[in-house]
């Protein structure tokens, strides 16, 4: 905020100064002096008062060059180009020759707008005019091209170019690094210093942002004392890129000590190092470092706000969270677009029990982009509120609010966890509307949304219809397959995959072992699971052993599965356990089932399903002394059991049902017919207790 007010003031007193000057040469007489009238017109352009500036050109009985040359920057720095081009035109038709500077204003703007067909008219005139071998124009182009992703173009202007500076070759530099062409980039460096071309600040920023990876930390110590030796190291522009650099190759401690030894630090300085704090898992430096800048009066910017608002994500740091968002509120900042959208996804991501603060959150901003409906959209959908998601879609295209990838994907995931397939076919034809059924996420929730509904062929041809360069899609078919008990076709996917060498995670193994294990491939299994590090490089994470625990559980082979979880070279985590008990359940293995039980309810007393897991396996037992136990634990934890809920579409309708409620208004006749029908189970040998009460109540009304 201080930094601000000084920019108004800076404005403010160049403002005074050009209307003091004004009213000066008014008083005087030399106003029609051409030297003194466009002094005051600079003067307007440069504090941002275009439009005064336009009326006093208005005005001024004679101009020149420098006069329309000073409107023409006025407007392409006001970020007005169209306005600019007018009066380039107009300039042009009033006979006046346009020069290096004009051609230098204008591509500027071309640059800043990315509009490459203005930026080829221009190359075409400057060509026809005789600035081609000018420096100024030649720079100007080569920068324009760089900025447009043309870099070859670039390439080309400059080795066309007579006489090269340092903003010839920093421009071309700067645009190989956004290609991320970093061969190409280092190599210009060399052949501007071998053509005796000194480098400066903008010639390394750019080059350092290359360097993001482990393997690049010892060429940023080289660049790093290049810069010094060229006697650069207190410029910001290069020491903030170097703390990045060091960062991101992994270097915490050199990041940190480049940092405290920068004498003048802006804002982008501070922002930087907070980054690199929450990069490496270092919350707590970040905390301490965001109290220094307002210990020493360093005001915060949008990005400060929301790099530390993101570090809030866990359910430990959610006072922190609560925290700054109070800060935010007492500095005014609530309605700003970024910050609000930074809030939004920190309580989405603590869970379902921050979801009101994130909807009162984006109920209360006063505009919202597509990252704020994107936001709500996949935080409805995470926490299972998949109609409130779907009313919000809605919401979305009556507001005429555009649609992206994103938002077709979470809508889709909404539709897959209601089964709802008309509205899931009518979201598929907005994809194709919009031209999204290629992309991969799109893709891969039509995918999960057609097998969810029971359609693995359409799952299919939507998985054909998608790039497949990435795992994204791959994952999903094969998740798809194995899902359906087709485990062999989900095996062929995967030998298809690596036959086509797509790049293979560890969800692609999770999917496969999924597959083994739907379909008893247990050797088989255990055998992804353990060449996943030898032959693929991907270290197990612990979704791929509760996969292999399943792999087992389901083989009954209760042994085998918990010496793998003893074999885990990680403590596992609550979804390992429960997937352990499950199995015990399923073998009848009570004694392992009550230590995993017991462990389960002292590491998290909280989940509801562990103690209805636990009491059914021992009503089942007969064991009523545990089964009383669990309840009366329960109970005086004040823990309950969260109801069911099953869906089924019958005639374009979704029909839902919860556990022990007999709400629908067809009760009366569904009842009746369950009831017969599964009388007639028991008297053909089958069991009614097979299936889970729900889903029968679910089947037997689409059955009617």
């Amino acid at each position: 905020m201080r930094a601000l007010h000084s920019l108004v003031d800076n404005k403010a007193s160049a403002l005074s100064k050009a209307l003091i000057a004004h009213c000066q040469a008014l008083v005087g007489g030399t106003l029609r002096d051409l030297y003194t009238a466009n002094n005051i017109l600079s003067g307007y352009t440069k504090c941002g008062e275009i439009w005064v500036a336009h009326q006093l050109f208005d005005r001024m009985r004679n101009r020149d060059t420098v006069s329309w040359n000073t409107m023409i920057s006025g407007y392409v720095n006001s970020g007005k180009l169209e306005r600019a081009w007018d009066f380039l035109e107009s300039m042009r038709q009033c006979g006046l020759d346009v020069d290096a500077y004009t051609f230098s204003s204008m591509l500027k703007g071309v640059a800043s707008a990315s509009r490459l067909d203005l930026g080829q008219q221009l190359h075409s005139l400057i060509f026809k005019q005789g600035y081609a071998r000018n420096v100024y124009s030649g720079s100007a182009l080569l920068d324009m091209y760089a900025k447009s992703e043309r870099v070859k173009d670039a390439y080309i202007m400059l080795q066309h170019m007579p006489q090269r500076n340092s903003v010839s070759w920093n421009a071309l530099i700067s645009g190989f690094a956004q290609s991320r062409d970093r061969e190409t980039a280092f190599g210009l460096l060399d052949s501007m210093e071998h053509e005796g071309v000194k480098p400066d600040d903008g010639t390394f920023a750019p080059l350092l942002t290359l360097l993001d990876d482990h393997e690049f930390i010892k060429l940023t110590a080289q660049v790093h004392a290049k810069v010094m030796k060229h006697g650069l190291e207190w410029e910001n522009t290069v020491c903030n890129a170097a703390v990045c650099s060091y960062s991101e190759c992994g270097s915490i401690e050199d990041a940190k000590k480049l940092f405290d030894n920068i004498v003048f630090r802006d804002i982008v300085t501070w922002n930087s190092m907070l980054a690199a704090y929450l990069v490496h898992g270092e919350e707590d430096s970040a905390f301490r470092l965001f109290i220094d800048m307002q210990w020493l009066g360093i005001e915060p910017d949008f990005y400060t706000y929301t790099s530390v608002i993101s570090a809030c994500f866990e359910e430990a740091r959610k006072n922190q969270g609560k925290s700054f968002h109070a800060l935010v509120i007492k500095r005014g900042l609530e309605q700003s677009l970024p910050i609000s959208n930074a809030f939004i996804a920190m309580y989405i991501k603590l869970g379902n029990g921050s979801m009101d603060e994130a909807i009162s959150v984006f109920e209360s901003m006063e505009s919202k982009d597509r990252v704020s409906w994107n936001s709500m959209l996949t935080g409805y959908s995470q926490v299972g509120l998949s109609e409130d998601a779907l009313e919000l879609f809605a919401q979305m295209r009556s507001l005429n609010t555009e649609i992206d990838h994103y938002a077709l994907s979470a809508v889709l995931k909404s539709c897959s966890d209601l089964a709802t397939l008309i509205l899931g076919q009518q979201v598929h034809a907005l994809a194709l509307k919009f031209g999204f059924e290629s992309n991969e996420y799109v893709g891969s929730a039509l995918i999960f949304m057609y097998s969810k509904c029971g359609f693995i062929k359409d799952a299919r041809s939507s998985f054909e219809e998608t790039f497949q360069s990435s795992s994204v899609t791959w994952n999903a078919i094969i998740f798809a397959y194995a899902q359906h008990g087709l485990g062999h076709d989900a095996l062929d996917l995967f030998h298809m995959m690596r036959a086509r060498r797509t790049k293979l995670d560890h969800i692609t193994f999770v999917a496969v072992l999924t597959a083994c294990s739907h379909i008893g491939l247990v050797e088989e299994g255990y055998g992804f699971l353990l060449s996943m590090e030898t032959d693929y490089g991907i270290p197990p994470r612990m979704e791929n052993y509760a996969c292999a625990i399943d792999l087992f559980g389901r083989a009954g082979l209760v042994n085998e599965a918990k010496a793998l979880v003893d074999l885990m070279p990680f403590q596992p985590d609550m979804m390992v356990w429960r997937t352990l008990l499950g199995a015990c359940r399923s073998s009848g293995n009570m004694e392992l089932a009550c230590q995993v039980g017991n462990q389960l309810l002292e590491l998290e007393p909280e989940e509801h399903s562990t103690y209805v897991l636990l009491s059914d396996m021992y009503g089942r037992l007969q064991k009523w002394g545990e089964h009383a136990r669990v309840k009366r634990l329960m109970r005086e934890r004040g823990v309950r059991k969260v109801p069911g809920w099953s869906w089924i579409e019958v005639q374009n309708q979704v029909h839902s049902f919860n556990a022990e409620d007999r709400s629908h208004p067809l009760c009366e006749d569904i009842y009746p017919v369950l009831e017969g029908l599964m009388d007639e189970v028991i008297k053909v040998g089958g069991d009614a207790n097979s299936e889970d009460p729900l889903q029968q109540t679910e089947i037997w009304f689409g059955i009617l």
